[in-house]
């Protein structure tokens, strides 16, 4: 399901789930672990630390660890969940080299950062990072979000669930301009959630569609409970650990129904605008390669 156009591509952040039998580190050991990793010394890195979060630095991302810090105080609640407790450590890379070396191979090439829930570890791009990088404060809202849910939940939330929550919780509505912007979903239809869930582990073209799939998947599950929201839902699953029975219990629909109903008001929503969207460029790309050759027929 690859879009035609070019999506408007705000930050698409991922997440890497560290094995559930990894050890947390506290932060001496995670800042002695990063500053180890680059090569820096204690002179060179700096930690701020506010709250439960610690900011790792270098000098020309001092401003940028100072917002990020403030910001992850300032907003520190997340929809459905009990208010965070656990130590969180933030590390800024210096350059595109330190990012990749901090965050692994399990991170994909478009992503601005990487939450690692089980260690309660985020590493970000710094100020030097490309405009494809986004918003850093959505982004680490976007992180954030993931680490909180993997407090409260555990490992029971599915991907799609998981990054929809995040997307979500990050307020980055921008993202459905993918959805307008696909003759897939137009032609193809809206996937199911099985389906959706596959979808991450492709290419950037399909998991910016899975983004904004799973992020309109758990927005709609939200507007299901006006007062409530996801509240009572994740307090289901949780307890149940059955995604079927938090959905009967929270909502009173099936998955199978959910499921449906998601489906064709994504389709409706979006197919036509996708249709419309992809119709227009292949019209101006039809004037563009057969539009001289035409008047030059006339012309003769």
């Amino acid at each position: 399901m690859l879009p035609l156009l070019p999506v408007a591509a705000s930050a698409q952040p991922d997440v890497v789930r560290a094995p559930s039998s990894a050890r947390p580190l506290n932060d001496d050991l995670l800042e002695s672990e990063m500053m180890g990793s680059a090569g820096a010394t204690r002179t060179s890195a700096t930690v701020n630390r506010a709250g439960r979060f610690s900011v790792i630095s270098f000098p020309r991302d001092r401003k940028l660890a100072e917002n990020v810090l403030r910001a992850a105080q300032l907003n520190d609640s997340f929809p459905g969940l009990p208010r965070p407790e656990a130590k969180v450590l933030i590390a800024i890379a210096p350059d595109n080299e330190r990012f990749r070396a901090w965050a692994g191979p399990s991170a994909p090439e478009w992503g601005a950062a990487v939450a690692f829930p089980a260690l309660q570890r985020i590493i970000m791009q710094g100020s030097n990072s490309g405009s494809d990088a986004g918003d850093p404060i959505v982004t680490l809202r976007h992180e954030l979000a993931h680490l909180a849910l993997h407090e409260a939940m555990g490992d029971i939330p599915t991907r799609w669930f998981d990054e929809g929550y995040a997307s979500v919780a990050a307020g980055e509505w921008g993202r459905e301009e993918a959805l307008a912007a696909s003759v897939g979903l137009a032609v193809r239809g809206v996937p199911s959630l099985e389906e959706l869930e596959l979808l991450f582990y492709r290419g950037a073209g399909d998991a910016q569609m899975a983004y904004a799939l799973a992020h309109r998947a758990v927005a709609d599950l939200a507007l299901m409970d006006s007062e409530r929201g996801l509240s009572l839902f994740l307090s289901s699953w949780k307890s149940s650990g059955s995604f079927e029975l938090a959905l009967r219990q929270a909502y009173g629909v099936t998955s199978g129904g959910f499921e449906e109903t998601w489906q064709k008001q994504t389709r409706r929503r979006y197919g036509a605008l996708a249709l419309l969207a992809n119709l227009s460029v292949a019209l101006v790309l039809f004037s563009v390669v057969l539009g001289p050759l035409i008047y030059s027929r006339r012309k003769r």
